[in-house]
């Protein structure tokens, strides 16, 4: 027997459930439907949330020939036979729709972001000239694994979670039109439980109710579902797209100083078993990009904090990490640092490698000696204070300015110091 998720896989528009931004009324890809204007686009979301579903939906809309690849089990030899064929499909048709036709067969290709850049390549002159519509599918940031040249000739949707209305909706055509379900007279009288679970994935919580009527149970509440499942709630991959939401968030909420917020997300990544010494390490980032110059012990604390990691392990090892989060929410900010060295980067960029001066040099042989290396060299150790005023900079840039304290009282301390010395 099929699995219940297969069983009620819609077929129709009408049927499909969720993503209405994208599918209801008036939205854009009904619209495209609608017209039979149909582009390659890609599909972007979370599992469980309706891409492939759409992608047949399309296709079965639109009466268009449908080839389906799996990143995972194909390469560019099964790229070139599908693109072969609808190029034959063509020829069949009098080689109308390669080029103006809109009946272009539809090429889904599942986890495009598994594809390598020459399978990606693979794909560009049938995309450009119209022998295959191409609707991919992703679980991860397009613009970080797919190649540009093909992302510029797609458009990306992003498809959302299913929300609880959806769920719930879904939940009850399972009651009432599936067979299998239906003779089992399955009483749902709780849906916290399998909501939660689901975490806005429709494949998700079909396999529940299968998974629970498949244990014989005939009311499904919510200790039901816990114990049949007796899993970690946390959605969370280490090597998907949440894994990076997460810890953007944590950062953000640290660098926007609110320690409450950080601390959250710190208990997220502890909960689904991130790689404590991947949080430790993105705390000493923080501690250099964002607090920087207006309280340089931060760096010290966030270097302590995974030292001590290391020493102690885990579970322990999460109240350092704990430590270290609140004192950079809390401590003052400066990016001022950062700043300057993306400024000189710049500068080097566009200005190259301009001359050193030459009382700068090393004077190391003799010849470099008579050529004026070294020579008008001040040790500022030799003057009040450990200061002398000279050239520091190439000709070109003399008196460029590439960092600028932010008003902190700590980098104003350093920046009054400084003025002081350069004006007495």
């Amino acid at each position: 027997m099929l699995p219940l998720a297969e069983r009620l896989r819609p077929k129709t528009l009408n049927e499909y459930i969720g993503q209405k931004h994208l599918v209801g009324q008036g939205a854009i890809l009904r619209q495209m439907i609608e017209s039979g204007n149909l582009s390659s686009f890609i599909l972007w979301g979370p599992p469980g949330v309706g891409k492939t579903t759409l992608a047949r939906i399309i296709a079965h809309e639109l009466q268009r020939s449908f080839y389906t690849l799996s990143a995972v089990t194909s390469g560019v030899k099964e790229v070139r036979e599908v693109i072969d064929k609808a190029k034959r499909e063509a020829q069949l048709n009098n080689g109308l729709f390669a080029v103006a036709d809109k009946r272009s067969p539809i090429l889904f290709i599942d986890e495009i972001h598994r594809f390598s850049k020459s399978q990606q390549d693979s794909l560009l002159g049938a995309v450009e000239d119209g022998t295959i519509t191409l609707i991919g599918a992703t679980t991860e940031n397009p613009s970080f694994e797919v190649i540009n040249p093909l992302l510029s000739r797609c458009q990306i949707y992003v498809l959302q979670p299913l929300g609880k209305e959806d769920l719930l909706e879904l939940l009850q055509r399972a009651l009432e039109q599936d067979e299998t379900i239906r003779q089992m007279g399955i009483h749902v009288s709780e849906t916290e439980a399998i909501l939660r679970y689901s975490g806005g994935d429709a494949r998700k919580l079909l396999n529940i109710i299968e998974l629970v009527t498949n244990s014989g149970v005939k009311v499904i509440d919510n200790e039901t579902v816990t114990k049949q499942l007796q899993q970690n709630p946390v959605a969370y991959d280490k090597d998907g797209e949440l894994h990076y939401d997460i810890i953007s968030a944590f950062i953000k909420s640290i660098r926007g100083s609110d320690p409450d917020a950080a601390i959250y997300w710190l208990a997220r990544m502890v909960a689904a078993g991130e790689d404590p010494k991947f949080i430790a390490r993105r705390l000493v980032i923080s501690a250099s990009e964002d607090i920087g110059l207006a309280n340089p012990n931060a760096l010290l604390v966030a270097n302590a904090c995974f030292d001590t990691l290391t020493k102690i392990g885990w579970p322990e090892g999460r109240i350092p990490l704990a430590m270290a989060t609140v004192y950079l929410a809390t401590s003052q900010k400066s990016n001022s640092a950062y700043l300057a060295i993306d400024n000189a980067l710049r500068e080097v960029e566009n200005t190259g490698n301009l001359p050193v001066p030459l009382h700068l040099r090393n004077a190391s042989t003799k010849l470099m000696e008579e050529l004026g290396y070294h020579d008008g060299y001040q040790y500022a150790h030799d003057f009040p204070n450990h200061f002398v005023q000279q050239q520091y900079m190439p000709d070109e840039l003399q008196g460029h300015q590439f960092w600028i304290p932010q008003g902190s009282p700590q980098e104003q301390k350093l920046a009054d110091w400084m003025k002081h010395l350069w004006e007495n």
